[in-house]
């Protein structure tokens, strides 16, 4: 039996390209997640499903294999589990099919080219931020205690005459986004 398996990282994303490729290929049955990539067999449910209704003899088949897992050691690990279980793998983008001695080196290459793609969009990443950084900018979310809401909220707590509950309620904010904020301007 040839077995579908595919998945996307987010809701806001859709399986149906890999659907239609899957089912073309002949996929008897298909799983199929919503989990990033990084994260392993039992945080994605359908996968975990996949792997316990393949038999000796059936093949797990993925869009890509990036889809299976993204990083080297994932997929050789994926591959060598089904082998154990004598369950082939074959991925349809890459035209691979671990049935033969081709199809095993050429998943391995492509592995490994996987891994290292990943390496550098992580490294150009990482330098842009820092760039970035250097040029006074700061990525992530805007903070909620402003400059003017510490010094508020320093002089409410200081005077004796509001609750944490209360200080809290006036800024908008959660206590320990408050105690945070107060732990820091103290020190500033």
């Amino acid at each position: 039996m040839v077995i579908g398996y595919a998945r996307v990282s987010t809701l806001d994303q859709s399986h149906a390209l890999q659907l239609d490729a899957l089912n073309a290929a002949g996929c008897e049955r298909v799983f199929t997640d919503t989990a990033s990539g990084t994260k392993g067999k039992d945080e994605r449910p359908a996968l975990a499903e996949a792997l316990t209704f393949a038999r000796p003899g059936d093949v797990l088949c993925v869009w890509r294999l990036d889809r299976l897992g993204r990083s080297v050691s994932h997929l050789i690990e994926m591959a060598a589990e089904l082998r154990e279980r004598d369950v082939e793998l074959r991925s349809l983008t890459e035209q691979i099919d671990t049935s033969s001695a081709t199809g095993k080196l050429i998943f391995h290459v492509l592995a490994c080219l996987g891994e290292f793609e990943a390496g550098l969009i992580r490294e150009r990443t990482l330098a842009g931020l820092a760039i970035a950084r250097k040029e006074g900018r700061v990525g992530g979310r805007p903070r909620l205690m402003t400059p003017a809401k510490i010094a508020a909220a320093l002089v409410m707590r200081d005077a004796g005459a509001s609750s944490i509950e209360d200080i809290c309620t006036a800024l908008s904010v959660s206590r320990a986004t408050l105690y945070r904020a107060l732990r820091d301007g103290a020190t500033s």
